[in-house]
């Protein structure tokens, strides 16, 4: 063990803010995280063993204990139950013989719930030992199972794979790409290394006033104006500067970046290259989230292919001294990671927790330095911008949204899939162009977004009026929205959060339980207005966008499906204080055969 431990270290230079990708490794070949392993990481890198162990503590993926040959990881998203996980869920059990959380009795098959793996298109999913197995049911978890009895590797335990370049022989999988519409941008023709060659002929300050002059606005949701940031970045103090592409892509329901990731990944790089020449940045960093590990081999060969056309490396494209590099950084299984100051800090090895602002990651970001942080769908806007110009990206869009933008499209409707639209279509427009009928609700921009009605189909996808990162989750009328949707969103927000803030820690808690209470049947017309003040508590009250937003299912909900509550609430109690001392000691008195309230 100590060698294998050496050996990974060495691989990456004894440098300490690699931990993230020596743990990674260091579980690949060990099959978990050992005290041992963990000691020796620490001697070895010069940490406590306290400072190894919040790391691997922190992330959803890793273990110090055991997690079977194979490590069945099923998604538990909203989604995913829609489409029939409860039946797949029995199925590994009675299989494997054991619940979930738990690893079989001979060690050979851990069964696990994770969050959102980014196949709403093709649910239920699950992860099994990093391949991704879609469109899930009973029959053939019948067949996996019993291909682990067998031995077999799980490359050998399906022959039917995905489109494009799902089919590569660097990754051989069974996802799709479910491209529904191509727009006039990103799903546009392109000749990879064009822009570059094209920018390297104007100075990086006119790149950035290029960008400015296009209204490029981040695609991650918050939308703040791509060009600007670039500046901010560029005017900062700092002896290096770094770009970051943010692929984290950890809201439920969005799926875009892994298709552009698959089909489009010299479009990316490009567009990182593009940001290095332009805030003179000679290293870059592809942040890529754990589920997306099936990618690593494809990715790494394609940015190796870049560097042998020139296209990154030294004196890209043939510009004397514009040097510019990538390289891959794995997240391990953490939602708020796909907050920037978050994400900088996991990149540098640590627990991913948001960092107080100011300063800014422009200002001070990765190791210190001025960094900027694009998600991958914004870094690709670039690369076309530089090459057809503002005025041609500005003629798309509305007023305060230029161009196009990719939604990731799920749920009760006949065609769920990635569509690139341009700002400005109406729900009900969207909702007729994927098949959606008999329509209860639709979750604009994930969880952390908004859960709208028919009142609101009118209303139109743009930073002034439906803001969104790309998720679009349509529930049908057959859906306890409450019960199927809010709840599940709740309990997802519980546990991605970080904990660093109290209401975000103890406030999401104490608003399930709420819900849980009125959905229950013991709700009071007081808890309503308890359930207000609390979300709103929440915005005010905590650091990121995560715990700010965590209340916005229970929020957006109460404010445009009142009725629903208002149905569960028992109006003939003024005051409940919700505890029921009968029930609260039920179990005691079984214990010692007594009769309660006796």
């Amino acid at each position: 063990m100590r060698n294998i431990v050496k050996n990974i270290i060495k691989k990456y230079d004894n440098d300490k803010t690699r931990l993230i990708d020596i743990l990674i490794d260091t579980q690949s070949e060990i099959g978990f995280l050992p005290d041992e392993a963990v000691e020796e990481i620490a001697q070895i890198l010069n940490l406590s063993k306290v400072d190894v162990v919040q790391t691997l503590s922190f992330y959803h993926f890793f273990s110090q204990k055991p997690i079977g040959e194979y490590a069945v990881y099923l998604n538990n998203s909203v989604v995913a139950n829609m489409m029939g996980r409860v039946e797949v869920a029995k199925a590994f059990e009675e299989e494997v013989g054991c619940g979930f959380n738990n690893v079989s009795e001979d060690g050979k098959i851990g069964l696990y719930s994770t969050a959102c793996i980014g196949m709403s298109d093709q649910e239920p999913a699950a992860i099994i030992n990093g391949t991704v197995f879609t469109k899930l049911t009973p029959n053939k978890v019948k067949d996996i199972v019993a291909d682990m009895h067998a031995g077999k590797n799980v490359k050998e335990m399906f022959d039917n794979y995905g489109d494009g370049e799902n089919n590569s022989e660097l990754i051989k999988s069974m996802v799709t790409n479910n491209i529904m519409k191509r727009g006039k941008v990103l799903f546009s023709d392109y000749e990879p290394g064009s822009a570059l060659k094209k920018v390297i002929t104007m100075t990086p300050e006119e790149v950035i006033e290029e960008l400015k002059a296009s209204y490029l606005r981040g695609r991650g949701g918050a939308g703040f104006p791509t060009g600007l940031k670039w500046d901010f970045c560029r005017q900062s103090e700092g002896e290096i500067r770094y770009v970051i592409c943010n692929a984290d892509e950890g809201e439920p329901g969005t799926f875009k970046e892994r298709v552009i990731l698959t089909e489009f990944p010299k479009l990316l790089f490009e567009g990182m290259a593009i940001a290095g020449y332009a805030l003179d940045a000679k290293e870059g960093v592809l942040y890529l989230r754990s589920e997306y590990t099936y990618l690593k081999d494809y990715l790494e060969n394609i940015i190796k292919e870049l560097r042998e056309t020139n296209q990154l490396g030294e004196n890209i494209a043939g510009k004397e001294g514009f040097n510019f590099d990538i390289r891959i950084q794995f997240g391990a299984g953490a939602y708020v990671c796909g907050e920037e100051s978050t994400l900088i800090e996991s990149t540098e090895g640590k627990r991913g927790e948001p960092r107080n602002r100011p300063p800014f990651p422009v200002q001070k970001g990765y190791m210190q330095q001025p960094t900027v942080v694009n998600n991958v769908e914004t870094l690709c806007n670039v690369v076309k911008i530089m090459l057809n110009g503002a005025d041609w990206y500005t003629m798309m869009g509305t007023r305060e949204s230029s161009g196009t933008k990719l939604i990731s499209v799920s749920g009760d409707c006949k065609y769920p899939g990635v569509y690139e639209i341009e700002w400005g279509l109406r729900i009900r427009d969207m909702l007729e162009m994927i098949g959606a009928e008999d329509i209860q609700a639709v979750q604009v921009g994930g969880p952390s977004g908004s859960c709208i009605g028919k009142r609101s189909f009118k209303r139109t996808i743009c930073y002034e009026d439906f803001p969104t990162g790309g998720s679009m989750m349509v529930i049908g009328n057959k859906r306890n929205l409450l019960n199927d949707v809010v709840k599940n969103f709740m309990e997802f927000f519980i546990e991605e959060s970080c904990g660093s803030c109290v209401p975000c820690r103890a406030l999401t808690v104490i608003l399930k339980n709420k819900l849980e209470k009125i959905l229950y049947g013991n709700g009071v017309t007081n808890d309503l207005a308890e359930l207000e003040k609390w979300c709103n508590m929440m915005k005010e009250s905590n650091r990121c966008g995560l715990g700010q937003t965590a209340a916005n299912p229970i929020l957006t909900s109460l404010k445009n499906f009142r009725e629903k509550y208002e149905e569960l609430i028992n109006k003939d109690i003024e005051f409940d204080s919700g505890f029921d001392l009968s029930a609260a000691v039920a179990e005691s008195c079984e214990a010692v055969d007594r009769i309660p309230n006796l």
